[in-house]
């Protein structure tokens, strides 16, 4: 993407005006259902601030630069994500304590096996082969299966507490670990050893062309912006999930599969510049965005989450069930052996995308 030297109008326009209509939405249908017209200018609004936030995302990250451009769009939705999560929780209570397994679950599966093959047959099919640093890769992907099988898969086979949940000292114990394990990644990714999460150089030694110089002035506006539009989309996906609900009821589907379409929306601006940075050859960002996601979510969505239900004497279910946990696995090992060598052809993303059609598949024929 050619970076311009100001900000072009409608991605000043869609924030605003997804925040106006969130408050039409208030002012008019309070807590109900909208109506048709209300209903499709949130759409709109949705999808215009997905593309507002991939552009202002986009012009944070040429400002700042690798790996610190796909770091700030990573922790700012996640954070977003966590803000509704537990919000959700306060209001719901101690029906909703699943609510954060269900979202992280569906958000790994959405970005290592959707995100990632789609990057991957995206750009294979454009360039033939890629390469990325496999360093960094491997080491996201290490913690990332850390983190997954310490709070999804090992509250099942605890025997303190009955069902897929820990008592408090071992709920407090896997928080901290997730905190751990997540703020050595950062600091290796950003400190110690950036070189890894670097894109890799051309042969030729010439320098990617990504136009001119950002003005300080406009990145910070950007970044402003791009707060204002993950914002706006994650509240409107918030307005329209009853309605989609009943869409997807009516039509005879779980309740799970809401879920999985409302994850996908929160996740669409990283996906969406995911996708672009593939097909632009630059693997590397693409991979730091994707997985760097992964990780943020449940890095950082599992501790909050504790600390709320800790707080409020509740008992945090968190394990998965058997089916997921056989898809979660199988996830992460296809995605380990897929990332290993440092090149990616279109072969690879054509499997992580046959087991995200599976997840589906299973999720709405149980």
């Amino acid at each position: 993407m050619k970076i311009q030297t100001s900000l072009p109008a409608w991605t000043i326009a869609a924030p605003v005006a997804g925040w106006l209509a969130l408050l039409a939405k208030s002012l008019i249908g309070g807590d109900g259902p909208p109506g048709v017209l209300l209903l499709l200018v949130l759409a709109a609004c949705l999808f215009a601030g997905v593309l507002a936030a991939v552009f202002h995302a986009e012009v944070v990250a040429h400002k700042i630069g690798e790996p610190f451009g796909t770091l700030v769009l990573a922790v700012a939705v996640t954070s977003i994500e966590v803000a509704l999560i537990v919000s959700l929780m306060v209001a719901g209570g101690a029906e909703t304590t699943g609510l954060a397994r269900d979202t992280v679950y569906a958000a790994v599966m959405l970005i290592l096996n959707g995100m990632v093959g789609l990057c991957l047959l995206a750009g294979g099919g454009r360039h033939g082969e890629q390469s990325f640093t496999a360093t960094g890769v491997s080491a996201a992907l290490a913690t990332l299966a850390a983190i997954s099988v310490l709070t999804m898969v090992l509250p099942n086979y605890t025997t303190t507490t009955p069902g897929p949940s820990y008592n408090t000292s071992q709920l407090i114990f896997i928080a901290v670990v997730s905190l751990v394990l997540y703020g050595t990644f950062v600091l290796v990714q950003t400190v110690r050893h950036r070189e890894y999460f670097l894109p890799q150089q051309p042969a030729d030694g010439a320098a990617e062309d990504h136009g001119p110089e950002t003005p300080t002035r406009m990145a910070w506006i950007s970044g402003a912006l791009l707060l204002a539009c993950l914002g706006c989309v994650v509240l409107l996906a918030k307005s329209l999930s009853p309605s989609l609900e009943a869409a997807v009821l009516s039509f005879g589907a779980p309740k799970a599969l809401v879920g999985i379409i409302i994850a996908a929306v929160v996740l669409l601006p990283e996906g969406i510049a995911a996708y672009q940075a593939a097909r632009a050859n630059r693997l590397q960002t693409s991979l730091n965005l994707a997985l760097g996601s992964a990780l943020a979510s449940i890095g950082l969505t599992i501790p909050c989450v504790a600390i709320v239900a800790l707080l409020n004497g509740w008992t945090l279910t968190l394990g998965i069930d058997i089916k997921s946990t056989v898809l979660l696995i199988l996830s992460l090992i296809v995605t380990s052996l897929s990332l290993t060598g440092g090149r990616t052809t279109i072969m690879q993303g054509t499997i992580l995308l046959t087991i995200f059609a599976v997840y589906l598949f299973v999720t709405i024929v149980p």
